[in-house]
């Protein structure tokens, strides 16, 4: 079954960090361009940051260059979404997205407030 979990989510302060896991299974994701995007309720959704299959190139959203970093972990199949000196405006549900096989993970919320 191919599919993505979230995982890593949670409630910190402002200026806190948090990492995000995106477990994959069924395909590997050091084979598959990987994106990281978040949901606010009634905005659009915004990207975080992606990394590609081809040339391994990562690239991030403007909001959060410089604070978050994508890594991944090829043995354990898991892509990180490293998240520091979080904002406020950091709030929303964060997924993950393989472009390849088309699956998107359930998401997980990440809440940042003092």
């Amino acid at each position: 079954q191919v599919q993505l979990v979230e995982s890593g989510g949670g409630s910190v302060q402002p200026g806190g960090s948090l990492r995000l896991s995106c477990a994959a299974s069924g395909f590997s994701v050091a084979r598959d361009d990987i994106t990281w995007y978040r949901q606010v309720p009634e905005k659009e959704r915004e990207l975080v940051g992606r990394k590609t299959f081809v040339g391994g190139v990562t690239t991030y959203g403007d909001s959060v260059k410089g604070r978050f970093t994508i890594s991944r972990d090829d043995a354990k199949n898991i892509m990180y979404l490293q998240m520091n000196n979080l904002k406020p405006e950091d709030t929303a549900v964060y997924y993950c997205q393989a472009r390849r096989w088309n699956v998107r993970g359930q998401g997980t919320q990440v809440t940042v407030s003092s």
